[in-house]
């Protein structure tokens, strides 16, 4: 069985791993990039670090004992998950500047990668890995190419340009500007925040680890798991926290009104940051320097939208004229973005128009009607209560044991069934309702335009797993060898 993996991000190494662990080894992971770690190599913003404990946000079989701190920065990720790659033995299976521009059925357990460069590969099955929230989502502002100015969307800092004495306008005010404001009020003349809707902080509490902590994590092994399992349990209050009528909810939005009161001094400034949304609507982040940052007289935050982009600046939605020699967009990405590269099925299918007509997956991993052909990450294959890891572990852990069942089985291929599919999406449209990102009151990155919530999986992660250890090959149609 060949298989492809496409993107070395962390769910493409999970994958690797996993296919290693299960005793496949004909497989290749193609990466569009020059280098491994997917979000992580892409984005280099300043003050870019993950929101969730360093210890928690790493893969099962290679806890790190050498974090630096709580919270880490992008580098460190970055170097983290191209040194897993390298102890789980898939250098020799990673093939980088590789992109996939078109994946292509063309027969029985039969598929064609093409790419940017036009060669091609053939492999039985595919695994796409690419992740979720990588294509950047700009406004749509009139004008927007009209500015004066240099700008961009944080996703492609331009690190040619010194933003020192410079005015600089920020484009929102969720999780990337949260990291970037700070940094640039550092140097900048004048930082100016549009914040259209106000998200709930909550105080990140990043403390470096010291080198004799590092050194006994790495005499006893143990503790770096005991901290991964306990920043889990700790994780697993924003699950509660997310449910409406959960008494953890009333707890988070304490936290987060406490941090505000304490630490913003103008209390106007500290009214136009208290949402108006129940906690975990909108993504919760965690910040130790956002709020500091907005009392510094350099920073102003404004509490609207952008209107239009002219060519000296911006015009708010309340009609007021915002100057800027820099405009940064921190308008984050496109939701699930399934149609990154071009799927085509049996008889022509294609699944960017599926995905456009649902955004729905059996368990989160296959669609009916593209056989052999898997999502590692979406959609609704992320649990809000664990990290990433978890999740794309959870989901990965999965598939390969659906094809190491299928080998076993004397079949070439498995697809979703129509009839589970529909059940199961069914069954999840009830569970939406439960949280507050899934409520109709809600308006938040996690929901599409049409109010659909094609993002989280509604429930903790224990459901997750219990739903996948439970499925099996019964579930799926298959294709004998003999079909092929």
């Amino acid at each position: 069985m060949k298989i492809a993996i496409i993107g070395a991000g962390p769910t493409g190494i999970a994958a690797g791993h996993e296919l290693r662990k299960q005793g496949f080894d004909d497989f290749i992971i193609f990466e569009a990039s020059d280098g491994i770690g997917g979000t992580w190599y892409l984005h280099s913003y300043p003050g870019l670090a993950c929101d969730v404990w360093a210890h928690a946000y790493t893969f099962t079989d290679n806890p790190n004992p050498d974090w630096s701190s709580r919270f880490v920065p992008q580098p460190e990720i970055q170097q983290y998950i191209e040194s897993s790659a390298e102890k789980f033995g898939l250098r020799q299976h990673i093939r980088l500047g590789k992109e996939v521009s078109r994946a292509e059925y063309v027969d029985t357990a039969q598929w064609r990668l093409h790419f940017s460069d036009g060669s091609e590969h053939d492999c039985n099955v595919v695994i796409n890995a690419m992740g979720n929230q990588h294509t950047a989502q700009l406004p749509d502002l009139p004008g927007i190419n009209d500015f004066g100015g240099e700008s961009w969307h944080s996703t492609f800092w331009n690190h040619d340009v010194d933003v020192s004495n410079k005015r600089v306008l920020v484009v929102g005010s969720a999780a990337a500007a949260i990291q970037i404001v700070p940094e640039m009020a550092k140097l900048a003349a004048q930082v100016t925040v549009l914040q259209r809707t106000p998200n709930w902080i909550l105080e990140r509490g990043n403390k470096p680890y010291s080198a004799l902590r590092k050194r006994f994590n790495r005499w006893l092994p143990f503790l770096p798991r005991l901290y991964r399992r306990g920043m889990q349990l700790m994780m697993g209050l924003m699950h509660e926290g997310a449910l409406l009528g959960h008494k953890r909810m009333d707890m988070m939005e304490k936290m987060g009104n406490s941090y505000r009161e304490k630490t913003i001094e103008d209390p106007a400034l500290a009214a136009m940051l208290k949402p108006d949304s129940r906690f975990g609507c909108k993504r919760p982040v965690v910040s130790d320097d956002f709020y500091p940052a907005l009392n510094r007289d350099n920073v102003q935050l404004v509490d609207c939208g952008a209107e239009r982009v002219n060519t000296a600046g911006i015009v708010t939605s309340a009609g007021e004229q915002i100057d800027a020699d820099i405009i940064i967009y921190c308008t984050g990405y496109k939701l699930s973005d399934l149609d990154r590269i071009e799927v085509t099925g049996p008889d022509g299918k294609q699944l960017a128009e599926d995905m456009a007509r649902a955004q729905e997956a059996f368990r989160g991993v296959a669609v009916p009607g593209y056989p052999n052909f898997f999502f590692g990450a979406d959609p609704n294959g992320v649990v809000l209560s664990v990290s990433y890891f978890k999740s794309v572990e959870a989901n990965i852990g999965y598939i390969v044991r659906l094809l190491r069942e299928l080998e076993e089985a004397g079949a070439s291929e498995l697809q979703a069934d129509e009839k589970r599919t529909r059940e199961y999406n069914d069954w999840l449209k009830t569970q939406f309702e439960l949280f507050a990102w899934g409520d109709n009151a809600c308006s938040s990155y996690y929901q599409n335009a049409d109010g659909t919530t094609p993002f989280l999986f509604p429930g903790n992660y224990k459901l997750f797993c219990q739903q996948k250890q439970a499925s099996g090959l019964s579930e799926f149609n298959l294709t004998s060898s003999e079909a092929k």
